[in-house]
C-alpha cells in the first residue's frame, strides 16, 4: 500500500544526546554510541562551541587548529558551479536489458538479456544558475551515467530531441545570449529578454528548437513525467566492424505531463524546490520513476533516402517512418547519500563510451566530445576527477600508468609508471579493446556549413501541426509573452518574419499579441520550407496523455467536520492506483472530521497552494466553506485549480466557497464533479486520469479570442 504523504513521518527519529550548558548559557552536546566529532586527522574535540581565546573575553589564538582546520574548509567548500545545467538534481538506479542487440552492437550492456546495470541520472535545467527555480521555461538535462562491465557509458541526453544550434563553435554564443545580460546581470533562468531573442532571430536553424522550447515540453510537471533523448545520431558497432545508426530515447511510464505558463509562475514562488521534492518524495514513498529505453536504428541507405541529413542536431527522424524499438528499462529509485559528493561532483562527458558504441559526424556531438571534458577539469580542479566515487567504474576494473595530479587517490604500485616495459602491468588488448569505426572520410579542409542543413523551417512546421489545438494555443501564448519582454521591436518583427515561414496562422497570432500594426515580410529562407510532411502523433504530449491519475497528487481541502467516510473512500481511491495526498487544512494543526477523529493536515492552506496539486478535492461542511470563503488563501486555491483546468470534487457544502472563487453555477463543466459517498469517490479519481480539462481554457484565457480568431477549433 502507499501511504499518503501525510501518513508519514518526516525524518528519522531524533537523536538523543547528553548536553550541558556552558559558561556563556551554549549547550555543548556530548559524545555518545556515535562516537567523538574529530578533527580531518582524526584528533577528538573537545569544545566546538568555542575559540581558544586569551581570557574568556580576550583575543583568539593562532594555536587553535580545530578552529583554524573548520573555517578553513569552509571557506573552500564551493567548487565552481557548472556553466550550464548548473541547477540539477541526481538519483541511482538500474537499467535491464530485455532484447539484444547483439546483430548491431558488441556493447554488452545491449546484448546480455537480463543483465542489471547500476546507473546515475541527473536531470537539470540549461539556462538558471544553481540557486534558480525549478519550474523555468527550459530544456531540461536528462544525463546518465552507466556503470557497465565494459566501462562508464555516458548519454548525456535532453528532454527534447533536437538542439538550437548545428555547429558547437556557437554554444557559447548561445548560452551568453540565454545568459543575464553581462551589465545588468538578469533575468535569471528565463529566455524572456532582448538578448536571447535578438541571438535567436538572427539564427534561422534555432526555429525547430524554437517550436519545442515555447511549447510545454519546457515546462515539464515533474522529472518523472518527463521523455529523453540521446539528440544525435550515435553508430552502433557489431562483432564484424558494421555499423549501424542509432538514436536513443527514454520513455516515462507515466506518460508525458505538464504544466501551464501561468502555474508554473505560481509554483515557483510556492515552491522553488518543486521538480526536487517530487523525485525525492517518489523514491521515499516507494514509487520510483521506470523509463523505457529504446531505438531508433536506420543504416547508410536510410541515411541517404531521409528527407534531412541524419547528422543535423536540429532535425529529428520522425517515429512513423523508423519506430523506436524498446530494448530494456530502468528505475531511478536510489536517492543519494549526499548532494554534494554524488550530484555535484558527477561529470558527465559525451565521450565515453564503451566498445560497441561510437559517434557519428555530427558536428554538435563533436564539440561536445572535446568540451566536456574541458569543463570538467575546470569545474572539479584536477584530471583525477575520475577517482570521486560516483565517477569511478563500478564494472570492471581500471589499470593505466597514468599518475599523480591534483587530489590522485591511485597510482601505479611498483616500478613501472610507463609501457611497454619489461617489469609487468597492464598491456593493450586488441581483442577487448575500443575499436573506432573505421569510416571513410575525404575532402579539403574548410570551414563549411554543409547545404543538407539548410532546411530550417520544414520540421518546425511538423512539429507545430502535430500539436493539438490547446498545445498550439500554448506555443503561441510563449511566444507573446517572451517576445513581450524585449523592448525593441526589431527584435521582435524579425521573430515574426520567421514564424511566417512555419505557420501563418502561428504568425498572425503572435502579430496581433505584440499588437504589431502588420505582418513584417517573411524572413528569407536558404530552402524553401516544406508544408508536406505529415502531422507526428509522437511529438504531441496531448494525444499521449496517460489515462491515469497514478502518480499524481491529490490536494485536498478540508474543515473541521468533514465526513470522515468519503475521506476514507477517497484515500483509498487515491492509493490503489497508487497515487499520493496531501491534506490542506485551515490550521496547521489539522481538522477534526464528524466522526470526532483528527486529520493531520500536510498543509496549511496559506502554503499549500492547489498549483502544488494535479487535482483538487473539496471535503468541507457548509460552516467550514463560510469560513474559507472570508480567506483570500482559500479562494485562490479554488479559482486556480478551475483556471489551471484542473478537476475538482466538492461537497455539496463547498457551493458558497466555489461560487466566492468566482465560479458561478453557469461555468461549472464536468471536470467539476459532486462528492457524495464511496462510489464518487472513486468516479472523481477515473475522471482525473486526463490530468487536465481542456475545453475549459477557451474560457477562462483572453488570449483565447485572439487565438480562435486565426485557428478555428471545431
Amino acid at each position: 500500500m502507499v501511504k499518503g504523504t501525510n501518513d508519514k513521518l518526516v525524518g528519522d527519529a531524533p537523536a538523543e544526546f547528553e548536553t550541558k550548558r556552558g559558561n556563556g548559557g551554549e549547550l555543548h552536546q556530548l559524545a555518545g554510541d556515535e562516537g567523538a566529532l574529530t578533527t580531518q586527522q582524526g584528533v577528538a574535540v573537545a569544545d566546538d562551541q568555542n575559540t581558544l581565546r586569551l581570557g574568556a573575553r580576550g583575543p583568539a589564538l593562532l594555536e587553535d587548529f580545530h578552529f583554524r582546520e573548520k573555517i578553513f574548509h569552509f571557506d573552500h567548500e564551493r567548487i565552481p558551479e557548472r556553466v550550464v545545467h548548473a541547477r540539477g538534481y541526481g538519483v541511482h538506479g538500474t537499467f535491464t536489458l530485455t532484447e539484444s542487440l547483439e546483430e548491431f552492437t558488441t556493447a554488452r550492456i545491449l546484448t546480455e538479456v537480463g543483465e542489471k546495470t547500476p546507473m546515475f541520472t541527473r536531470f537539470s535545467t540549461v539556462a538558471g544558475s544553481k540557486g534558480s527555480f525549478d519550474l523555468a521555461r527550459d530544456v531540461r538535462g536528462f544525463a546518465c551515467k552507466f556503470y557497465t562491465k565494459d566501462g562508464n557509458w555516458d548519454l548525456v541526453g535532453n528532454n527534447i530531441p533536437v538542439f538550437f544550434i548545428q555547429d558547437a563553435i556557437k554554444f557559447p554564443d548561445l548560452i551568453h545570449a540565454a545568459k543575464p545580460a553581462p551589465d545588468r546581470n538578469f533575468p535569471q533562468a528565463q529566455t524572456a529578454h532582448d538578448n536571447f531573442w535578438d541571438f535567436i532571430s538572427l539564427t534561422p536553424e534555432a526555429m525547430h528548437m524554437i517550436m519545442w522550447t515555447m511549447s510545454d515540453r519546457a515546462i515539464p510537471r515533474s522529472f518523472r513525467f518527463m521523455e529523453g533523448f540521446g539528440v544525435h545520431s550515435f553508430r552502433l558497432i557489431n562483432a564484424k566492424g558494421k555499423s549501424t545508426f542509432v538514436k536513443f530515447h527514454f520513455k516515462p511510464r507515466l506518460g508525458l505531463q505538464s504544466v501551464l505558463w501561468n502555474e508554473a509562475v505560481k509554483i515557483n514562488g510556492a515552491d522553488p524546490d518543486f521538480h526536487r521534492r517530487d523525485l525525492w518524495d517518489a523514491i521515499d514513498m516507494g514509487t520510483p520513476p521506470e523509463w523505457d529505453l529504446g531505438v531508433q536504428l536506420f543504416d547508410e541507405d536510410f541515411a541517404e533516402r531521409f528527407e534531412f541529413d541524419i547528422l543535423d542536431p536540429t532535425k529529428i527522424i520522425p517515429e512513423e517512418q523508423v519506430p523506436v524499438r524498446i530494448v530494456g528499462s530502468f528505475v531511478l529509485d536510489g536517492l543519494v547519500d549526499n548532494f554534494f559528493a554524488e550530484t555535484e561532483q558527477v561529470a558527465f562527458c559525451t565521450q565515453n563510451v564503451v566498445p560497441g558504441i561510437g559517434f557519428s559526424n555530427d558536428p554538435l556531438l563533436q564539440g561536445r566530445n572535446f568540451s566536456y571534458l574541458d569543463t570538467q577539469l575546470k569545474r572539479l580542479g584536477s584530471p583525477n576527477f575520475t577517482h570521486i566515487p560516483i565517477n569511478q567504474p563500478r564494472g570492471c576494473p581500471v589499470h593505466n600508468f597514468q599518475q599523480d595530479g591534483h587530489m590522485a587517490m591511485r597510482n601505479p604500485k611498483g616500478r613501472a609508471n610507463y609501457e611497454p616495459n619489461s617489469w609487468g602491468g597492464p598491456r593493450e588488448d586488441p581483442k577487448a579493446g575500443y575499436r573506432h569505426f573505421a569510416a571513410e572520410e575525404a575532402g579539403e579542409k574548410v570551414q563549411l556549413r554543409p547545404e543538407s542543413f539548410a532546411d530550417h523551417y520544414s520540421q518546425a512546421r511538423q512539429f507545430f501541426v502535430s500539436q493539438t489545438p490547446i498545445e498550439r494555443k500554448h506555443i503561441g501564448d510563449a511566444l507573446v509573452f517572451e517576445l513581450s519582454k524585449c523592448a525593441r521591436v526589431d527584435i521582435r518583427e524579425r521573430m515574426v518574419g520567421h514564424l511566417r515561414n512555419i505557420d501563418a496562422a502561428l504568425a498572425s497570432t503572435v502579430a496581433a499579441g505584440l499588437g504589431l500594426a502588420k505582418l513584417p515580410p517573411a524572413a528569407k529562407a536558404a530552402v524553401s520550407p516544406r508544408d508536406d510532411l505529415p502531422p507526428s502523433d509522437a511529438l504531441s504530449i496531448v494525444k499521449r496523455a496517460p489515462g491515469s491519475f497514478a502518480g499524481r497528487k491529490l490536494g485536498i481541502l478540508v474543515s473541521d467536520g468533514a465526513p470522515a467516510a468519503l475521506l476514507a473512500a477517497l484515500v483509498k481511491a487515491v492509493e490503489a492506483l497508487p497515487a499520493s495526498y496531501e491534506l490542506v487544512t485551515p490550521k496547521v494543526g489539522g481538522v477534526v472530521l464528524d466522526d470526532g477523529t483528527l486529520a493531520q493536515g500536510k498543509q496549511k492552506i496559506d502554503g499549500g497552494p492547489s498549483v502544488l496539486y494535479d487535482a483538487v478535492a473539496l471535503l468541507v461542511t457548509a460552516e467550514g466553506a463560510a469560513q474559507l470563503a472570508r480567506d483570500g488563501a482559500a479562494r485562490d486555491f479554488v479559482a486556480d485549480a478551475f483556471g489551471h483546468l484542473k478537476f475538482i470534487g466538492y461537497t455539496p457544502e463547498a457551493m458558497p466557497l466555489l461560487a466566492k472563487a468566482g465560479i458561478a453555477e453557469a461555468d461549472m463543466d464536468e471536470a467539476l464533479v459532486q462528492l457524495e459517498g464511496a462510489a464518487s469517490a472513486k468516479a472523481f479519481l477515473d475522471a482525473t486520469g486526463q490530468l487536465r480539462f481542456w475545453e475549459r481554457e477557451f474560457k477562462v484565457d483572453l488570449d483565447a479570442e485572439a487565438f480562435l480568431e486565426n485557428n478555428p477549433v471545431e
